[in-house]
């Protein structure tokens, strides 16, 4: 199925001990951009993390958050104790120091300087047993499923958009055609009344030639054809399960470049209005295709 590469998916998993939550959201990017948010506790599986998101979500700009809460009392990821016997070594000396200096000051600043001096403050890593490690696992699996399900449902209505904008653009094609044989009585008009004025004896016959010939390089019809072959084959590919949006973006660029065409060779208010309004269609589709994956 077509998706989107915007989204979100969120999932949470519970064990024991933690209550962990991981959120996911993605925006339109020519690329996948990762970013990750994850604990200390878990940084140990953040290259698996990184595989299975990127394997599974394929571009975007993802912004992967992993987060997690303590139930009952447990520690947290990493615990902190501090160096007693350090700790009253430094205080001490700051201790002497400052009176030394004349400092009246109070404690509490002394404390934190303190407690930010090396070796003071050990820190204590806890281990994760594999039951969490799975729910980890799980948790992101299912943010991803959620994010490509939210993925699937805008994909589905920028299709919806897209093909409508592609019958637009065809419908503005098929009025052209009524005022082709308009813009020939108009060119064959303007070049009798150029002779006239110049007073010269032209003969019919050659005049006729040289009006095939001079049409001739207005004449539209191949251009009308590729355009119609274009938006074929633009629904086609819209129909193909995933990866379409570079695709469509080239079917794009081929449209604009008949519809281009057929405002050079114009040479007809009306048509040139027509072919405007073919330019501001193909241009929301190709908006559009900015955030198809």
């Amino acid at each position: 199925m077509v998706k989107s590469m915007t989204g979100y998916g969120r999932a949470e998993r519970h064990t024991k001990q933690r209550k962990i939550i991981v959120e996911i959201k993605s925006l339109n990017s020519k690329q996948l951009d990762m970013s990750v948010r994850i604990p200390t506790l878990y940084r140990e599986k953040e290259y698996d993390i990184r595989n299975t998101v990127g394997k599974a979500l394929g571009r975007g700009k993802v912004d992967l958050c992993v987060s997690f809460e303590n139930l009952g009392g447990v520690k947290a990821g990493c615990g902190g104790t501090i160096n007693a016997a350090l700790f009253k070594s430094y205080y001490e000396q700051l201790v002497r120091l400052r009176s030394e200096v004349g400092d009246t000051n109070g404690n509490e600043p002394l404390m934190t300087a303190v407690l930010r001096l090396p070796e003071v403050m050990q820190t204590e890593m806890v281990r994760v047993d594999p039951e969490e490690w799975t729910a980890l696992a799980e948790a992101v699996n299912e943010a991803v499923e959620n994010l490509n399900r939210f993925r699937e449902q805008e994909g589905e209505v920028l299709i919806a958009d897209l093909l409508k904008r592609i019958d637009t653009i065809e419908e503005l094609a098929a009025q052209i055609v009524p005022l082709e044989g308009e813009r020939i009585e108009t060119v064959r008009a303007r070049l009798r009344d150029n002779l006239e004025a110049l007073q010269v004896k032209v003969d019919n016959n050659r005049f006729e030639q040289e009006i095939i010939y001079y049409l001739e390089k207005f004449d539209i019809t191949e251009e009308k054809v590729r355009l119609k072959q274009h938006c074929d084959y633009f629904r086609t590919v819209a129909r193909e399960s995933e990866g379409v949006g570079r695709k469509l973006g080239f079917i794009a660029q081929e449209i604009g470049r008949e519809i281009n065409t057929t405002g050079s060779k114009a040479n007809h208010a009306g048509i040139q209005k027509l072919v405007v309004r073919m330019k501001d269609e193909l241009e929301k589709i190709k908006e559009q295709l900015l955030n198809l994956l």
